[in-house]
């Protein structure tokens, strides 16, 4: 009987690759037992256990290089954890006695894959992102198998690394609508120009700016754009639509869509062009359905890795990368205004993000893991 560890955490964009990664396993290998190791407070805590997988919970924080009272303090208790976490990880690893270790992003990955490895138990992780994070770097020297979303990845981690691309798993519902039956579903036209605009589920201040800025000028400029805005589920933005409606835009128009949370598979299927962050799973959903769009990096991530998962996009004509830095009211209606007003430009944004789009992910996954599965 096949015995699966996956680790990985911090935010959704490592647990939710996990979690795909766990149905691949158990679709090919249905008496599989598998098991996740995350923090207790993290994310992971939350939806692990709710997907029906056994939680492991080991206690690891990421160390703080800008300098400041509350960042000591954190980098303390950082090195606290640190100095329990390989003690921790063995004995995780002696109770549930895994065949395959899986990494798939986030510091809580780091002790658990590099305790397998030193135990000679087979190893893998997964990269998410166009440029990689820290624990991934290093977990590249010991593991048997490093699985890519992109080839950008490659040159970042060990030389002799043994990669392969297989992509981003994309969850089922991006699949199970097609746009005319969503846009029936939220009541938008056939012939309508759809705009759907998301900071992610907890909200971005920058996003929300921008999309209050573009709900200005289609009330100033008589625009029938239909626009669907996610403004997050952040207490700090619970206010956000009366805040529109103060500074006189009228919210309760037909064409406007906005709440704190929609249904993202719907929603990105009604829509012909998406304004959000560059998440590397928002960036293979839109390849998945094969969106044009307009990203906008968070700055403030590790490696300023967001800035590289868009440039990717970028470089193949199918996305515009908007820095924050640079980014005004004028710049984003500019060019969201050109990229409307010329369909056959933003056909051909949609048309390239869907080739960047690996179709047989699960199978490249798979075909990574049964190698290691026929050694263990």
């Amino acid at each position: 009987m096949l015995r699966v560890l996956l680790a990985g955490g911090g935010t959704a964009g490592h647990i939710n690759p996990a979690l795909a990664i766990a149905e691949i396993i158990k679709d090919k290998y249905p008496d599989s037992v598998i098991a996740f190791a995350g923090t207790p407070d993290g994310l992971e805590s939350r939806l692990v256990p709710k997907a029906g997988y056994k939680f492991y919970k080991i206690q690891v924080k990421g160390f703080q290089r800008k300098l400041s009272f509350n960042n000591i303090k954190r980098n303390i208790k950082a090195a606290s954890y640190l100095m329990t976490a390989g003690k921790r990880a063995n004995k995780i690893i002696s109770d549930f006695k895994p065949d395959l270790v899986i990494g798939t992003g986030g510091y809580v990955a780091g002790p658990i894959v590099r305790s397998a490895a030193k135990k000679g138990i087979k190893t893998a992780i997964h990269e998410q992102n166009a440029f990689p994070g820290v624990t991934n770097k290093l977990l590249s020297k010991v593991v048997d198998k490093v699985m890519l979303t992109v080839e950008e990845a490659r040159k970042y981690l060990d030389e002799k690394a043994d990669c392969t691309v297989t992509g981003l798993p994309v969850r089922k519902s991006f699949f199970a609508i097609e746009k005319s039956k969503a846009r029936e579903k939220l009541g938008i036209p056939k012939e309508a120009v759809c705009i759907l605009s998301t900071g992610g589920s907890l909200g971005a201040r920058t996003i929300n700016n921008a999309a209050a800025a573009l709900f200005k000028w289609y009330q100033e400029s008589g625009n029938k754009v239909y626009h669907i805005h996610s403004y997050g589920t952040y207490p700090g933005y619970k206010d956000y639509v009366s805040e529109l409606s103060k500074n006189g835009i009228d919210t309760d128009k037909k064409e406007l869509i906005i709440s704190d949370y929609v249904d993202m598979s719907v929603c990105m299927a009604a829509s012909d062009l998406v304004i959000s962050r560059c998440g590397a799973s928002t960036l293979n959903e839109l390849e998945s359905m094969g969106r044009g769009s307009v990203l906008i990096p968070s700055p403030n991530v590790a490696g300023n890795h967001q800035y590289y998962n868009g440039m990717v996009l970028q470089n193949a004509s199918a996305a515009v990368v908007l820095e924050e830095k640079d980014l005004t009211d004028e710049k984003i209606v500019n060019t969201v205004s050109k990229l409307i007003s010329d369909r056959d430009r933003l056909s051909e944004l949609s048309k390239n993000a869907g080739k960047l789009y690996i179709h047989d992910t699960n199978e490249r996954i798979y075909s990574v893991l049964c190698e290691l599965i026929s050694k263990a």
